[in-house]
């Protein structure tokens, strides 16, 4: 019995010593064992599925990011709050007071990114539509008439009338976020369209309001 365990102790370190590997790290080897055949199937596997994985959510598609479907989720939550500042008036005060306030401005981008990144791009650059980042605009001069396009349309419809197809509270909102990008060019948009016109007025005195959404964790 002895010696059968011996022999088999010596055919276990003779097989043991075939697959060590040749290199040493500090004097010590290791076993030169193949990898789990699961281990490299699953490996094999997550190879297969990133290719159609990253094209699905990473080519440029609006709304399949994960930034973007953290944005629509987010917007769909502050017009949750719509109640808590009733209807808003579509005029200029309004606009100019929105344009500043930059958790509504979330809600008016989310707005922007469904309906509009197709003429004007994802940022607001331009592409079919005039670029919206710069100081140059071909149907607006003054804040108010961004309100006034986006509810009646433009250029003999190539900027379409959006006032039966959103409520007025985010005609306002998407207005003031559309207002937002002015001066945010980084000179990679379509080039400036049409004139150059005077700065939006500047932010209105900040006060205590029920209308500013609850913070999001």
């Amino acid at each position: 019995m002895s010696d059968q365990n011996h022999n088999a102790s010596d055919s276990n370190d003779a097989s043991s010593a075939g697959t060590l590997t040749e290199e040493s790290f500090d004097g010590i080897q290791q076993f030169d064992h193949p990898l789990p055949k699961w281990w490299v199937w699953l490996f094999a596997g997550c190879l297969v599925f990133a290719p159609p994985y990253f094209w699905y959510y990473h080519n440029g598609t609006e709304g399949r990011s994960l930034a973007d479907q953290h944005d629509q989720r987010l917007a769909e939550n502050l017009k949750l709050q719509f109640s808590q500042m009733g209807d808003l008036k579509a005029d200029r005060e309004t606009l100019v007071r929105f344009t500043y306030e930059d958790s509504w401005l979330r809600v008016g981008r989310a707005i922007f990114k469904t309906n509009c990144v197709s003429c004007h791009g994802r940022n607001g650059a331009g592409q079919v539509g005039p670029n919206l980042q710069d100081d140059h605009y071909k149907n607006v001069s003054d804040i108010a008439d961004i309100l006034r396009v986006l509810q009646n349309g433009a250029n003999a419809g190539a900027m379409p009338a959006w006032k039966s197809k959103l409520s007025t509270n985010e005609i306002v909102l998407v207005s003031a976020y559309v207002a937002s990008l002015r001066g945010t060019s980084d000179g990679s948009g379509k080039p400036a369209e049409g004139r150059e016109i005077p700065p939006w007025p500047q932010a209105p005195p900040k006060k205590a309001s029920a209308e500013e959404p609850a913070a999001q964790g």
